[in-house]
């Protein structure tokens, strides 16, 4: 079973992108990279990438996480603060601690796209 199953597919992933989303722009640390940022678009954008890379249907046709991120100046700090909202975003929707821990190892993957180095 695919961790997007695991996970309980697209229902549950769209349940942790809206939490994650309040969570973020709760963030004095982190809203300021959303401000001019179509939070409905990148719902959609989230939820196809998630699905992605948590194993269920190619469906993301956005940017590659470096090209996406490229000026932003994300460092270290902001990219620990998603993290947590992610894990924290998961426990809120009901997701298992194990399954949580596959789902921020494949985020985590990225790391060096997202803060571009």
């Amino acid at each position: 079973m695919s961790l997007y199953d695991k996970l309980g597919g697209k229902p549950a992933i769209e349940k942790v992108v809206d939490e994650l989303h309040k969570r973020i722009l709760a963030d004095g640390s982190l809203k300021p990279f959303f401000a001019k940022t179509d939070m409905a678009k990148q719902r959609n954008h989230q939820v196809a990438f998630f699905t992605q890379i948590f194993e269920g249907p190619k469906e993301y046709k956005g940017r590659a996480m470096d090209k996406t991120h490229t000026g932003m100046s994300l460092q270290q700090p902001h990219f620990d603060a998603i993290l947590k909202h992610l894990s924290e975003s998961m426990a809120a929707a009901g997701v298992s601690a194990d399954n949580t821990k596959a789902a921020l190892a494949g985020v985590t993957a990225l790391k060096g796209s997202i803060l571009n180095k």
